[in-house]
């Protein structure tokens, strides 16, 4: 299965898009114009363990790179395809964020709201997965050419997660263009037999590119793992999502109830 179907004909509509449209800003987002990848099929690979045997990855398109080390480029024509191998262990107030196409305002306020240390690390000692891999994968997901990406960079990311004997993987976008690049992410370690789970609210994105399983509730960019310094929200979206690996039997949608928890939540005041 192609992680991009009908790949040709989607590279002469880029092409048209890529002629005809203005520069794109650094923190803008894509126009209403870009030509989404759109496919009919997903490929699956049934959770053969249990959630709390698995070996967990995090994959994160947030931009996310270690204080003092090369940030992402921001040049408005020449997006970054690269990846960044960062250990689960570093501090959070070490993180740093490019951010292009999402406002960081909230990953800046509590990294765990884009990239959930803390929260997987906690599911951790708490028994909830098996363990979190030694090292999460951050690259900057505002990547229009989804060709080249796919192309040349995800046979690298396979191989890596491949390396450290993952046994499932969470991705979590940041922009509306990040959705895009974490489906074809998932599609690819999917295909690698390799059972993933993508965080969404970008929902018309997801069903155009389908990755193998979406979570999908009405959270807001910038914020698709929960909302800053509300570890509990945060908790409760990851849970939930994490949970559904084992018993989805075939590639799909699924939403996720978080939503109406929190509006009881804030409707009582609590957070």
């Amino acid at each position: 299965m192609e992680i991009i179907e009908q790949l040709e004909e989607w590279r002469k509509q880029y092409a048209d898009w890529e002629t005809t449209s203005k520069n794109l800003p650094v923190n803008g987002d894509i126009d209403e114009d870009y030509p989404l990848v759109r496919n009919r099929h997903a490929p699956f690979t049934p959770a053969r363990r249990a959630l709390p045997m698995l070996n967990l990855a995090l994959i994160s398109s947030a931009g996310a790179y270690i204080d003092g080390t090369e940030a992402f480029s921001t040049h408005a024509r020449a997006e970054d395809v690269t990846f960044r191998e960062i250990p689960t262990q570093v501090e959070p107030e070490d993180l740093r964020f490019t951010a292009r196409g999402y406002d960081a305002s909230a990953a800046n306020q509590d990294s765990n709201a884009q990239v959930p240390l803390d929260r997987l690390l906690e599911f951790e000692s708490n028994g909830i997965i098996g363990q979190l891999n030694e090292v999460f994968w951050s690259f900057s997901g505002f990547i229009p050419d989804a060709a080249t990406f796919v192309q040349l960079k995800l046979p690298w990311l396979v191989e890596r997660v491949k390396r450290y004997e993952v046994q499932a993987a969470l991705l979590i976008p940041a922009s509306r263009l990040c959705h895009q690049s974490v489906a074809l992410a998932a599609r690819a370690i999917e295909q690698a037999g390799i059972p993933t789970m993508m965080l969404a609210v970008a929902k018309d994105v997801v069903e155009s590119v389908r990755p193998p399983r979406a979570g999908f509730y009405k959270g807001e960019l910038g914020s698709v793992a929960g909302k800053p310094n509300w570890p509990e929200h945060q908790r409760r979206v990851l849970d939930e999502a994490l949970r559904l690996i084992e018993p989805m039997d075939q590639a799909g949608l699924r939403k996720l109830v978080v939503e109406l928890e929190t509006q009881v939540e804030q409707a009582r005041g609590e957070r």
